[in-house]
């Protein structure tokens, strides 16, 4: 327990310093959400448009903007989109939801996928298995998320019709499982491939160092069952390494779902933020960066709490 409040009362400051960056990169930024008004063809002028900067409180001083907006936060409101009115928070609640459905699954078959192939390579060191797979990981770590999605819809979709182009149901029917993991097939396997790729050379790498320690050779020499050796000794020590990078592959995961998003017109936070930032939507925009900001903090300490249960000297320590 005292692990876990460290833990969360060092990511307090480092919450506060990201909302100064947030809030300094959007409103320092070319542009004004005031031009998205204008419409020179009907006689809407920017001058017609004093009112707006008002009523949006863009005639403050920008420390006096930070501080209502750092109190709105405080208060639980992300305040309203000047695009059309919205509630942020409701918003991005749902649009967050689905985001999650794409990572997390895109995450879980990297992880399945990724560790499980490591493993597989680690323990057969220059095999045919091990040049072909470690030869894909090349591939699919240099790829990016907008080419690999390319591919895939031109390829799957396109092409073949096997599975659907975009969305997240099918138009006119009913709303199932079935329907979302049918939809959910691409833009989560082209979310993952990178993940794959990295898990894969990670464990295979760790595999390939913990199987010198001394302490499988004794295990081999007290004639333990090799299956015994593998999962009780080999795979709790080399999968060390591979949860901090599990971890750290969710801000990959944010960025690629970004693209992927867009590519499959999924409708969760990517392409909102495309939208929003078309819009010059600052309070949409810098909702979107907040929570991708705590989903990033959260999943650190998510990492550092499985590195401590699976290595308690980290707890301990």
């Amino acid at each position: 327990m005292q692990y876990f409040l460290r833990r969360v009362l060092i990511n307090i400051p480092v919450l506060l310093a990201v909302t100064v960056i947030i809030f300094l990169l959007i409103n320092l930024a070319p542009g004004d959400p005031v031009d998205f008004y204008v419409n020179e063809e009907i006689g809407i002028t920017r001058a017609d448009l004093a009112f707006v900067e008002e009523r949006f409180g863009l005639n403050d001083p920008l420390p006096v903007r930070y501080v209502k907006w750092l109190g709105q936060l405080v208060r639980g409101d992300m305040g309203f989109r000047f695009k059309n009115g919205d509630d942020v928070a409701e918003v991005l609640k749902i649009r967050l939801q689905r985001t999650l459905i794409l990572m997390g699954t895109a995450l879980s078959i990297g992880i399945v996928v990724g560790v499980t192939s490591g493993m597989f390579i680690g323990m057969r060191q220059y095999s045919f298995w091990d040049f072909s797979l470690t030869g894909l990981s090349f591939v699919g770590v240099s790829m990016p998320a907008f080419v690999a999605g390319i591919f895939g819809l031109y390829i799957f979709s396109v092409k073949l019709g096997w599975f659907p182009s975009g969305g997240m149901w099918t138009i006119g029917q009913d709303k199932s499982i079935l329907d979302l993991l049918y939809h959910l097939v691409l833009p989560a396997g082209t979310l993952a491939i990178f993940n794959i790729a990295t898990f894969m050379r990670y464990t295979r790498f760790s595999v390939l160092e913990v199987r010198q320690e001394d302490f499988v050779r004794t295990a081999r020499a007290k004639g333990l069952y090799e299956r015994i050796i593998t999962w009780r000794h080999l795979f709790r020590n080399a999968i060390l390494p591979v949860v901090t990078i599990i971890g750290l592959s969710l801000r990959s995961l944010v960025a690629g779902a970004l693209f992927t998003e867009t590519i499959y017109s999924w409708p969760g936070m990517g392409a909102l933020l495309v939208d929003a930032v078309a819009a010059r939507d600052y309070p949409m925009v810098m909702g979107i960066m907040l929570v991708t900001a705590i989903v990033v903090l959260v999943a650190n300490l998510l990492t550092d709490l499985a590195y401590a249960v699976v290595d308690p000297r980290i707890r301990y320590g």
